[in-house]
């Protein structure tokens, strides 16, 4: 696969924005539309309550749940996967959901949703290691975009795609949903903690999970349908693996599907993978997701991983090698020390933030949220408005703010420069104990302070014809 990233559709959006800006049609209306509005329905005499046209890249198993989500507030036209069974399904759904009457495109190379005038908003729900290169070209053809997190694979990825929506001025999702959803218990901990409930926050502790062991994995043919190749992207080429899971788990153990979660290669286990929620809801609390903050100092405490690592890189290539159990410390310039950990037991919780500041304790997961604060809500609620205020005004799902976003052309509640913040912090933690060894970080200047080999590590090698281009 060539990788020549297309402008066509960017380009045609312009002309057709400019027609509109010089035409009659658009007097005293021009200003109030949403852009995909005024990029199509003008023009075509419809009304300007018509939904964006949604293309959908990745059909696998976490699309079920963003996809049909998705068709709520716009119409699909494509579906893409290089899984052509997953594409099929994908495109079954889709027709299930709109109807069977409307056409859907179906296509292998995500390229070719890219190039389409008509698509205006794009889902990315592929690997991680593909995030980065379609959000980028995706920006570059003029979509707005829904991507699952994690959105990076790399620290260097992370500032491309700043780079780039800074340059397209495109509306950006991500997909870390505890911003919005799970009974917002995740913004009412920030209320919380913003209104001075337990007090100054010194310490967090994030339980995120960890990986798993799969012991040698042999290789066998592709599966019919796979485009392996360019499933691998960026990453080496390398043979297919495969073998059943002896437990009867529901994914087998392989190197693509959701078992890519378990590969360095691909992405960065449940560092990069719950990290990317917990840690994003805890630096938000403590308010180090903005341009220029971060943690100062990382060190790994503690790191177990299924496989060998020599200067930070597995000796076996057959199985599984991302960490399953760990310990990293994290220091914020504003004295506050976070605890990333695999689970903390000892603390009463496998999964969940802990917050523990000089008036008292508050601890968050998906399914609650407790401690003193909580029980004197009654009494003492939270101030009008609270979480409106955090929010940026009333929650919605995570989609609908996307979308909202999308007409507003406003900052959506995930947005990539504080995820980017999060993902930095992750990334750093795996750099760390691959290598073993602490780490002093700049967020001002994002560079790894007198340790140029692991400054290194902020990118890694691309495959020829697969590398991302800004």
């Amino acid at each position: 696969m060539k990788d020549k990233t297309t402008n066509k559709a960017a380009n045609n959006s312009v002309v057709r924005r400019d027609f509109l800006k010089s035409s009659a049609l658009t007097v005293g209306t021009l200003a109030t539309m949403p852009y995909w509005f005024t990029s199509r329905s003008v023009l075509a005499n419809t009304s300007a309550n018509e939904r964006p046209v949604l293309g959908c890249i990745g059909t696998g198993s976490r699309w079920g749940a963003v996809g049909p989500n998705a068709m709520k507030f716009a119409d699909c036209a494509a579906v893409c996967d290089v899984d052509a069974n997953h594409a099929q399904n994908g495109k079954a759904r889709v027709q299930k959901i709109q109807g069977n009457k409307k056409h859907i495109d179906l296509y292998e190379d995500y390229r070719k949703i890219l190039e389409r005038d008509d698509i205006d908003i794009v889902t990315i729900v592929t690997p991680d290691h593909w995030h980065s290169k379609i959000a980028i070209e995706a920006m570059q053809a003029g979509k707005d975009i829904y991507c699952e997190k994690p959105l990076t694979l790399t620290i260097d990825e992370g500032k491309k795609i700043i780079q780039t929506l800074k340059k397209t001025e495109r509306v950006f999702q991500v997909g870390t949903q505890q911003r919005t959803e799970m009974g917002q218990r995740f913004l009412q901990a920030i209320a919380l903690i913003r209104d001075g409930r337990i007090g100054t926050v010194r310490k967090v502790t994030c339980a995120i999970g960890g990986a798993y062991d799969s012991g040698p994995i042999p290789v066998v043919d592709v599966p019919k349908g796979l485009n392996w190749e360019m499933w691998l992207g960026q990453a080496p080429l390398v043979d297919f693996r495969f073998k059943k899971d002896p437990d009867g788990g529901r994914w087998g153990n392989s190197r693509c599907h959701y078992e890519f979660r378990w590969w360095y290669e691909y992405s960065g286990g449940k560092m990069t993978d719950w990290g990317a929620h917990h840690i994003d809801i805890a630096q938000w609390a403590i308010e180090q997701n903005g341009e220029g903050q971060g943690p100062v100092v990382i060190e790994p405490l503690m790191a177990e991983h299924p496989v060998e690592l020599k200067n930070g890189m597995p000796t076996l290539d057959d199985r599984y090698n991302t960490a399953l159990r760990f310990h990293v410390r994290a220091e914020f310039p504003n004295g506050v020390e976070m605890n990333i950990r695999h689970d903390a037991k000892d603390l009463g919780f496998e999964n969940g933030i802990l917050f523990e500041g000089t008036k008292g304790k508050l601890f968050v997961n998906r399914g609650k949220i407790t401690g003193k604060a909580v029980e004197e809500l009654k009494e003492n609620p939270l101030p009008d408005g609270a979480i409106e205020k955090l929010y940026g005004g009333k929650p919605t799902s995570h989609m609908q703010n996307f979308i909202d976003c999308v007409k507003s052309r406003k900052l959506p509640i995930s947005d990539v420069y504080s995820h980017h913040r999060a993902m930095t912090t992750c990334h750093l933690a795996n750099i760390s104990i691959r290598l073993n060894r602490e780490l002093h970080w700049d967020p001002k200047t994002e560079q790894i302070i007198g340790d140029e080999a692991a400054n290194q590590w902020q990118s890694r090698e691309q495959r020829k014809g697969y590398e991302i281009e800004v």
